[in-house]
This record gives structure tokens, sequence and C-alpha cells, in this order.
């Protein structure tokens, strides 16, 4: 199973080693996706959680317990693919590399999978063709 969530920290929370933990402690493999860190050592990280739904749901327990606030990544970036003219306005913002473009044919290709949910390709987008989804 995989999870995406934001983890936001502070001072307190930000010297323990957090994801050593995580993989040590509940055999989860960690993807860091984004990392908005201040140099007071608070910050917001976008993880992707690979392992068992258990190990998954335990990590989560225990970093809630350890003073991080955990907040479910339950949103996505979709777009109207039937509209795109493919000028590239929103692969210029795009800071994952979800939107891309590039031989044979020049189109834009959208890796749902890359996406952080930054939401810089809706006001990128210069016939705002993209749009956020809410899971249910």
């Amino acid at each position: 199973m995989t999870k995406k969530v934001v983890i936001t920290f502070s001072d307190g929370s930000a010297s323990r080693p957090l994801i050593y933990e995580l993989i040590k402690k509940f055999d989860i493999m960690v993807s860091i996706i984004k990392a908005d860190i201040d140099g007071g050592r608070n910050g917001k990280l976008v993880l992707e959680l690979d392992s068992d739904s258990e190990h998954i749901r335990q990590a989560i327990d225990f970093m809630q317990t350890s003073g991080v606030d955990v907040t479910p990544l339950e949103k996505k970036i979709s777009y109207d693919d039937s509209k795109c003219v493919s000028c590239g306005a929103c692969t210029s913002a795009c800071p994952s590399g979800a939107l891309s473009i590039g031989a044979p044919d020049w189109k834009l290709r959208f890796q749902p999978d890359k996406c952080v949910v930054c939401k810089l390709c809706i006001t990128a987008c210069p016939l705002k063709l993209f749009h956020i989804e809410f899971a249910d």
C-alpha cells in the first residue's frame, strides 16, 4: 500500500531522526516528495509511505504522538486534456516533474503519481484546464 501524507513539524519535533525511525521501527519505504524547511527547523514534508496498511497506520500514530502533525494528501490535480494545446506553461511551473512535454509528439504528459498538489499548474495554465479533485 502507498499513502501520501504531509507532515508539519516545529522545533521540538525536528530534532529527532524521524525518517530513520519510520524505516527502522515500521519497515516502511519512505520517499520525500517535497520538503520546505526553514532555518529555525520548522517545516513541512510531503512523504510517500510504502508498506502494508497496518505498518502505515502505526507509523502515522507514532508521528502524531511525537508531536508531528500528519495530514493525508487526499486531493489530486486533474486537467482537461481534450482542450490542451500543449503550450508548456504548466511544465515550467511544476516542481515535481509531473508535467512534461517532449519528443516525438510534443504533447503534454501528466504523471499523477509524481504530483505533489502544489497547485502551481492551476495558476500557470492560460486556458484554466487544471482543477483539484478531492478524494471520497
